[in-house]
């Protein structure tokens, strides 16, 4: 479809401006010069509304619109536009959960369409997006890295692939400084095992990182002093981390 071939073209330079929060109006992902539908008809001009609201950042309304195209007319280019429509707008208003509901379903139904690259590497963005900091939960973080990978898998030419390379990179160097502060809380609460299986797990899971290279230079220490926990855990002196004893 030609909609979707001139979506495809621009795409690249559009995820650029993530951060800014605004689409500006030269980047029409819909030609009016393109459409399939006559001028001035009722989808022609419902398609218009749609993408002015969604250039000046109207995405209530612009979902709006995009849910009756959707709804008004299955089958079309548009409709199949509107769809992935929908999901940008959730993306752009800030409600990511919801766009990655409405990306899979896009990815779900039109397997086969050229624009799945990108919505890939949305769905991986919207993660990107709710990834948090080192001392929290690294769920989405992780998730953000299938995704991305799972995307230079199946589409090793797409062109997001330096991008989706540079967040796994700066993505794994986050996972890595999560177990790095997991490994220093336990050496403060003096559960040294704990700690120095944890400093292994970073070296060996994400070796590339500064994380790994400061790691591996506390792995004697703790590992010390993992022996000797190991030791009074046998000798009854010491609970385990629930609060037994270790026969």
């Amino acid at each position: 479809m030609k909609i979707f071939k001139f979506f495809l073209l621009i795409s690249f330079t559009f995820f650029f401006l993530y951060g800014c929060g605004v689409i500006p109006k030269e980047l029409q992902f819909w030609r009016p010069g393109e459409a399939k539908v006559e001028k001035e008809s009722p989808l022609y001009e419902l398609m218009q509304r749609a993408e002015r609201s969604f250039q000046r950042g109207q995405y209530d309304l612009a979902y709006q619109y995009y849910e009756e195209i959707k709804n008004k007319y299955p089958g079309t280019p548009e409709a199949v536009l509107a769809e992935l429509r929908l999901a940008d707008t959730k993306f752009w208003e800030g409600s990511y959960l919801e766009a990655i509901t409405l990306y899979e379903e896009f990815e779900k139904f039109y397997p086969n369409n050229e624009a799945i690259p990108y919505v890939i590497f949305q769905i991986g963005t919207c993660y990107y997006k709710l990834r948090q900091t080192l001392d929290r939960d690294p769920t989405y973080a992780k998730k953000a890295i299938e995704t991305y990978q799972r995307l230079l898998q199946t589409y090793p030419n797409n062109p997001y692939t330096l991008e989706a390379k540079k967040r796994i990179a700066e993505l794994r160097e986050l996972l890595a400084q999560h177990e790095l502060y997991v490994a220093k809380f336990y050496s403060k609460i003096k559960y040294y095992r704990a700690a120095y299986k944890r400093l292994l797990y970073l070296v060996e899971t994400y070796p590339e990182t500064y994380a790994a290279k400061y790691a591996t230079g506390l792995l004697e220490k703790y590992y010390r002093l993992a022996l000797k926990e190991t030791e009074e855990l046998n000798a009854g002196v010491k609970k385990d981390f629930f609060g037994g004893l270790v026969p």
